[in-house]
């Protein structure tokens, strides 16, 4: 737990240093600035709001519940041209096409998914299953992704996430194909769901766990509070799932997001994604090698003002950390499942 050693992450074929005695260095570095409190719940000037115009002119509906639309700044387009040939290898450059949509997780500016109900936050799941399997038959990768806080890069704090459907598939997929792969033909499992069973009988990374779920910090997190959600039975896709399924995994979310907050009290920052098996014309190959899961990317470290700098020599050598994922995920198994901001009431 105090001497640097380096960990084997089987997912993406490559390293992880630990780190743990860093963290008792002390900080007088940049600080950040807690996330606003006052968010008003209705604000007309916002474009994800019920009844707000957004910068196309497109009113939103009033709606009640979640609500997609197309981003009205995609960094993907389905008619795309070409990219010129070059005359040299390189520089190389494809086709790169797709669609991206924002999906508004509730009418209300001032919640976040622990704030939420588990009936909303099933909800929820079910728009990501339906918008999965809608971008999945034509498109090989939809990629699912939060973006909480400004910390993070959020440039509204009404509870959101995006939606982008590619042509392609993006290199940590392409990683996580290959190496999940590999796995199933050398052992006859596939990858994370043997990784499951493992981290389940072991205990000293898990952080919350149900009858069809676990949450645990990979033993090769690079992430200080880093987590991946699992499912207990081998499910390759999100659209795959029963709703017995989607109702656990509201539930398992809500339960690690008001870990999350509570750790530093604090709406907690975070990037968040979802990986399962390739769609469009993956869906007629085997992909049985494929687990789904979830990736929670949270950048802080120290407290809600001090967080994780991926710089220097994580940019120009390896990832490395600053606790180990046992002393993490310890920390987070001991916070209380009541929400801070609600344990007044």
């Amino acid at each position: 737990t105090e001497h640097q050693h380096v960990r084997y992450n089987p997912l993406r074929d490559d390293w992880v240093l630990v780190s743990a005695h860093r963290v008792k260095r002390p900080w007088q570095g940049q600080l950040e600035k807690p996330p606003p409190e006052d968010v008003p719940r209705w604000d007309p000037k916002n474009p994800l709001c019920p009844g707000a115009t957004r910068a196309n002119g497109e009113v939103n509906p009033k709606y009640e519940g979640t609500f997609v639309f197309p981003n009205d700044f995609p960094a993907l387009q389905p008619d795309a041209p070409e990219p010129d040939d070059n005359d040299h290898p390189l520089f190389r450059a494809a086709p790169a096409r797709g669609v991206c949509k924002v999906m508004c997780f509730h009418p209300w500016s001032d919640l976040t998914l622990p704030l939420m109900s588990v009936p909303e936050i099933r909800a929820v799941v079910d728009a990501w299953a339906e918008l999965a399997t809608e971008l999945g038959a034509s498109y090989p990768w939809v990629q699912i992704f939060e973006n909480k806080g400004a910390m993070m890069g959020c440039s509204n704090p009404h509870p959101h996430c995006q939606v982008w459907a590619s042509s392609f598939l993006p290199n940590e997929a392409s990683l996580e194909d290959r190496s999940q792969r590999q796995h199933l033909s050398q052992h006859g499992v596939p990858m994370l769901l043997e990784y499951a069973e493992q981290e389940a009988r072991r205990k000293e990374r898990l952080v919350v766990e149900n009858a069809d779920w676990l949450v645990v910090v990979p033993y090769w997190a690079t992430w200080p509070y880093e987590t991946l959600l699992l499912p207990r039975r081998h499910v390759c896709r999100l659209q795959d799932l029963s709703d017995s399924e989607k109702d656990s995994l509201a539930s398992i979310m809500q339960r690690l997001l008001i870990k999350y907050d509570n750790l530093f009290e604090v709406s907690f920052p975070y990037s968040m994604g979802w990986h399962g098996a390739p769609t469009g014309s993956y869906l007629e190959e085997d992909c049985r090698h494929w687990q789904l899961h979830a990736h929670y990317y949270p950048p802080l470290l120290r407290s809600a003002t001090v967080r994780k700098f991926m710089v220097g020599y994580e940019m120009l050598a390896q990832a490395q950390r600053d606790l180990t994922p046992e002393q993490a995920a310890e920390r987070l198994r001991s916070l209380p499942e009541v929400h801070y901001k609600k344990r007044a009431e």
